[in-house]
């Protein structure tokens, strides 16, 4: 994998889990091979990996993804019992 590529996607996506991920699953469809998903959706991939390829795709924004909105959690509160 190219260090330069991977800093370019990295700034794209901005989180490194969710481009491993991203990545795994684009090189996962290239690699597999027949179908419409597993062409390359860059036009000059010359010598270049399956990685390689996949990191191109997001600097290109050949790819989307959408990150959900983050909501913060809210410990339920406890009922009261009533005496008896």
């Amino acid at each position: 994998m190219n260090a330069e590529l991977t800093k370019r996607a990295l700034e794209k996506v901005g989180n490194p889990n969710v481009l491993v991920n991203l990545l795994s699953r684009r090189v996962r469809q290239i690699t597999s091979g027949g179908g419409k998903m597993s062409r390359p959706l860059v036009a000059d991939t010359g010598h270049l990996g399956a990685a390689d390829i996949a990191l191109l795709e997001i600097i290109e924004e050949k790819m989307g993804f959408e990150m959900p909105e983050i909501t913060e959690l809210v410990r339920p509160v406890a009922k009261k019992r009533k005496k008896r």
